[in-house]
C-alpha cells in the first residue's frame, strides 16, 4: 500500500501504468541528461520498474505528483535507494516542462524529506546531483541541503551528495 501525501498544490500517489508515457517521453529527451542521460523505451521501462520495484522491496519510492487543481501528471519525486546508490535520497524529476519554475519539486520534496525522517526513519537524507545540474543545486540549498562529498557514482560520473538538514535542525 503506497500512502498518499498530499500538499498545499500537489497530490503524491503510487505510480500507475498511464504514468509511463510522460516519464517515457521525460526520459527520451535532453532533460533526462542530468539522471543518467537519454533512455530509449525499453531503458525508460526499466527505470520505471525499478521506481516502481522500490514500493514493494524498500517500503517507499517515488511517488507521482499530480497538481491538485487540475489532476495534471507534473512528475515523480521521492525517496530512491537501490542497492548500489550512493545515499539514501530524495530525489525529484519533473517531467512536464511546463510545469519547470512553479516550485513544486521543492513542494513535493519537504513532504518527501519529512516521509523518510518521520515514517521511515532514515537518520539521514541526501540527495545525489550531477555537480553541472545548477537548477537542481539551487533547489537542494533552498532545502536547506548542504554539500556533502563529491564521488564518482556507479555510471562512472561525478556526483555531488548534498546532505538535507535533519528535522531537530530545521526547527
Amino acid at each position: 500500500m503506497i500512502p498518499v501525501l498530499t500538499t498545499e498544490r500537489l497530490s503524491m500517489r503510487g505510480p500507475v501504468a498511464a504514468d509511463f508515457e510522460p516519464v517515457a517521453a521525460f526520459l527520451d529527451s535532453d532533460r533526462a541528461a542530468w539522471i543518467g542521460g537519454r533512455r530509449n523505451r525499453a531503458g525508460a521501462w526499466r527505470t520505471f520498474a525499478v521506481l516502481v520495484g522500490h514500493w514493494a522491496l524498500r517500503g517507499y519510492g517515488m511517488w507521482s505528483v499530480d497538481e491538485r487543481a487540475t489532476g495534471a501528471f507534473v512528475g515523480m519525486v521521492g525517496l530512491y535507494y537501490p542497492e548500489d546508490w550512493l545515499a539514501p535520497e530524495v530525489g525529484w524529476w519533473i517531467v512536464d516542462p511546463d510545469c519547470d519554475g512553479k516550485g513544486y519539486a521543492c513542494e513535493a520534496a519537504v513532504a518527501a524529506r519529512r516521509y523518510a525522517f518521520d515514517i521511515v526513519s532514515w537518520p539521514e537524507v541526501f540527495s545525489v546531483i550531477a555537480p553541472e545540474n545548477a537548477r537542481s543545486i539551487r533547489l537542494a540549498e533552498r532545502l536547506g541541503a548542504t554539500l556533502d562529498r563529491t564521488v564518482t557514482a556507479p555510471n562512472g560520473r561525478p556526483a555531488s551528495i548534498y546532505r538535507h538538514p535533519a528535522p531537530e535542525a530545521r526547527a
